[in-house]
């Protein structure tokens, strides 16, 4: 067992929140491409069906080209919404290394409106150190972003 085994430590983004809106309404946010293009990133080839292949496209690094490699993998309408994401390079180091991670999106139905739980699992440490640092802030702001949209504010353009 090389040390790289040995000192591997693997670690989750988890964004757990509340929002005022209806489950129907963020899962429509959540599962339309035309609308995750206004909150996260444009993606290509997108339908929220199981095993459907997709990607979204980021500023590339080293040898890596910048595409995040998505399927989606559970579907289960209002509830629950996973795809993979995979991206990097194996050559690369912080932004770029390679990245094979899921996204879950939970919504549950609250009194005040929809609890939000995403959980962006998989980050393999130190290798993923800067994704696991950059998502975890850029998750929070997506999630800003996807409030607005949903409550029908302007929403400014993704910058990538």
């Amino acid at each position: 067992m090389s040390d790289a085994a040995v000192t591997a430590d693997y670690r989750d983004i988890v964004v757990d929140e509340i929002f005022p809106h209806a489950p129907a309404a963020l899962w429509k946010a959540l599962t339309d491409g035309a609308l995750i293009a206004r909150w996260l990133m444009p993606p290509s080839g997108f339908e929220p069906v199981v095993g459907n292949r997709f990607t979204f496209t980021t500023k590339p690094a080293g040898e890596w080209d910048g595409v995040i490699r998505c399927e989606v993998l559970d579907v289960v309408p209002n509830e629950r919404f996973v795809y993979s994401w995979k991206g990097g390079h194996e050559s690369n180091e912080g932004y770029g290394s390679r990245l094979e991670t899921v996204v879950t999106w939970l919504l549950t139905r609250v009194d005040q409106g929809t609890r939000l739980r995403l959980v962006h699992s998989g980050f393999v440490l130190p290798k993923n150190d800067t994704a696991y640092r950059n998502m975890s802030e850029g998750w929070t702001k997506v999630l800003e972003r996807l409030d607005m949209l949903v409550g029908g504010q302007d929403v400014p353009p993704t910058r990538h």
